[in-house]
């Protein structure tokens, strides 16, 4: 499956942006999708995942109360809604898929490239 992510952009603090990320070339219900980020000299972290049933999400503690995360098997896309953005929330941002193969929060199939999200302080 190929993994398109869009959205990205500069923001001040408190502000909102909504990712999202289009996926194509595979079926995808049968994936478990996800939100990594990778801030400037850190390592790739979880941001949030979805299982393909729509139900079961799961946030990293961060970014918990801010994030939603949500998808549409319909238009296999996969967004991820950013409220109260924080200065520490800024990182390249990475949409990733999951199949029965892998675990979309310690072991993705897939990824997408970055989107830049940057928040002014």
């Amino acid at each position: 499956v190929q993994l398109q992510a869009s959205g990205g952009g500069l923001v001040q603090a408190g502000g909102s942006l909504r990712l999202s990320c289009a996926a194509s070339g595979g079926m995808f219900s049968r994936y478990d999708m996800g939100w990594f980020r990778q801030a400037p000299g850190l390592e790739r972290e979880f941001v949030a995942a979805i299982r393909r049933s729509g139900i079961s999400i799961d946030y990293s503690g961060s970014v918990k109360g801010r994030f939603t995360i949500s998808r549409d098997n319909a238009k296999n896309t996969v967004t991820l809604q950013m409220n109260s953005l924080k200065p520490e929330d800024t990182a390249v941002y990475y949409c990733a898929a999951a199949n029965l193969y892998g675990d979309i929060i310690s072991r993705p199939n897939y990824w997408g490239q970055g989107t830049q999200v940057t928040v002014s302080s």
